[in-house]
């Protein structure tokens, strides 16, 4: 007898229920496999721990062991070093400290994800009431999804806790910060971490300014459709307090400024011609004004708005950008070192505002950079390095170059020269890799670094492909007129 009921005739049926059959073999193997992994990175982690013993500055030592033993494993396993050593913190956490959890997830009771919220839940636990705490959060997860259990747990945390909530809270604000995650198509995301209230307060802020500007457009566009007047192409919206984002559609990807003046209005005086923004495009183009426009001072009791020695830093980015985008003849990305792409049109715009410029000269055929202009030599081997290495020469690691340290392939102690082809750029970090654990590294032509690893494993660093390649040319017609030439 067959059913048609629902999607799929019984032997659909028959053959889903094999399909979670075989699921379930899955994810028996997979667990499997995830608690051997954890075990095998807290051992990776008692391992460092034994390197350092009996070193004069233990503390140093077993942090130079765990980077080796890490960037050794982030070979195997394809990752960052960074993130190795930190998934062998959080295993040797796990088994450590949380042996009911293990052995819960060893027996099939629970599944990785709800490890993961017992762990991130639990450190605010103290030591004399963990087990207590794993045993409560271990029946609480028993049949349920990890991510609806997590606020149960936390609450639960809370109360075993034996210091306060208020005071966790003034030692935790003391660690807000700021930082940017790169992301694609030249976009970036801005996290700020802030305590909770600040954070909802600013967006409270950010909505409430966003739905006055939407409200405003909206009294602007009915005006105007009761006046028959017609708009013209232009953007700008003004905001409360004469405030205004400007350049913010979408064809602009939201480029915003606080002069409100600088608008395109309409026959009508409108300055809100085709701006349909969403509300969190109006939102992110005054947050952009508010951070960019403003001129903070130094003093936070200040209560005027001039500029104050705050408002006078500027930011510093190293962009390298082909001559033919900066002329407009190609669309192609700029390279935001050590980053992501950035759009033409950004690189164009940063170009138009720079005081200075580097002009490299590479090699016409493999494009290689050979020399930087420049009446400083020493200036201008550190603009090479730069222009050639554009990040951290560690396997793995994408630390723009601006922020790490040149390195002497071959130690100048030893006799290495202080010259191109023995110098490349480290971050802190993989400096410290390379002087500190049995890792190696000697430099061939171009640029390119050989990595041997404690254990003999060979990885090949080549320096990042040049944005820019020349090719050759025939010599320009001395008679032709200026117009003529070629730009370059």
């Amino acid at each position: 007898m067959h059913s048609n009921s629902g999607i799929g005739s019984d032997d659909d049926v028959d053959v889903l229920a094999q399909l979670v059959a075989d699921a379930e073999g899955v994810a028996d193997a997979a667990r499997a496999a995830q608690v051997r992994e954890v075990h095998l990175l807290a051992a990776a982690g008692r391992l460092a721990e034994s390197q350092s013993a009996g070193a004069s500055e233990k503390v140093k030592a077993r942090e130079m062991a765990l980077r080796g033993i890490a960037a050794e494993l982030a070979g195997v396993f394809v990752a960052t070093d960074r993130t190795l050593q930190r998934r062998i913190d959080e295993a040797r956490d796990l088994v450590e400290n949380y042996p009911v959890t293990m052995a819960a997830w060893e027996g099939g009771r629970i599944v990785r994800g709800h490890v993961r919220v017992i762990q991130e839940v639990g450190c605010i636990v103290p030591v004399t009431e963990r087990a207590e705490f794993e045993r409560i959060a271990v029946e609480r997860c028993e049949g349920e999804r990890p991510n609806r259990v997590l606020e149960a747990l936390r609450m639960i945390a809370e109360r075993m806790h034996p210091r306060s909530f208020t005071e966790r809270h003034e030692e935790a604000a003391a660690g807000r910060c700021v930082w940017v995650r790169p992301g694609a198509d030249g976009m970036s995301e801005l996290i700020a971490t802030l305590p909770t209230v600040i954070a909802d307060g600013i967006v409270d802020r950010l909505t409430r300014q966003a739905r006055e500007i939407i409200n405003a457009r909206a009294q602007a566009d009915a005006a105007g459709a009761e006046s028959g007047g017609t708009e013209a192409a232009g953007t700008g919206t003004p905001a409360a307090g004469g405030v205004g984002t400007l350049l913010g559609n979408d064809a602009t990807g939201g480029a915003a400024t606080l002069d409100g003046r600088a608008g395109s209005p309409d026959a009508d005086g409108s300055a809100f011609v085709d701006d349909a923004r969403t509300i969190d495009q109006v939102r992110a183009d005054v947050f952009s004004d508010l951070l960019l426009a403003g001129t903070p001072a130094l003093d936070p009791t200040a209560t005027g708005d001039g500029n104050g020695s705050l408002g006078a830093i500027r930011a510093h980015v190293q962009v390298a950008v082909s001559a033919l985008t900066l002329m407009g003849r190609d669309e192609g990305p700029a390279d935001l070192a050590g980053r992501s792409p950035i759009d033409a049109a950004t690189a164009r715009e940063l170009a138009g505002n720079s005081t200075s410029w580097d002009r490299l000269l590479t090699h016409p055929v493999t494009g290689t950079v050979l020399e930087c202009d420049s009446y400083r030599p020493t200036s201008a081997m550190v603009r090479l390095l730069r222009a050639r290495d554009r990040h951290c020469r560690f396997p793995g690691c994408r630390q723009p170059a601006i922020r790490c340290e040149l390195d002497h392939t071959i130690a100048a102690a030893h006799g290495g020269p202080t010259r191109v082809r023995n110098l490349a750029h480290l971050c802190k970090r993989h400096h410290d890799v390379k002087h500190h654990t049995r890792w190696r590294v000697r430099q061939l032509a171009g640029g390119t670094l050989v990595w041997t690893s404690p254990t003999g494993r060979i990885y090949r660093e080549d320096a990042p492909p040049p944005l820019v390649a020349f090719a050759t040319a025939d010599p320009p017609d001395p008679g032709a007129p200026p117009s003529e030439q070629p730009p370059f």
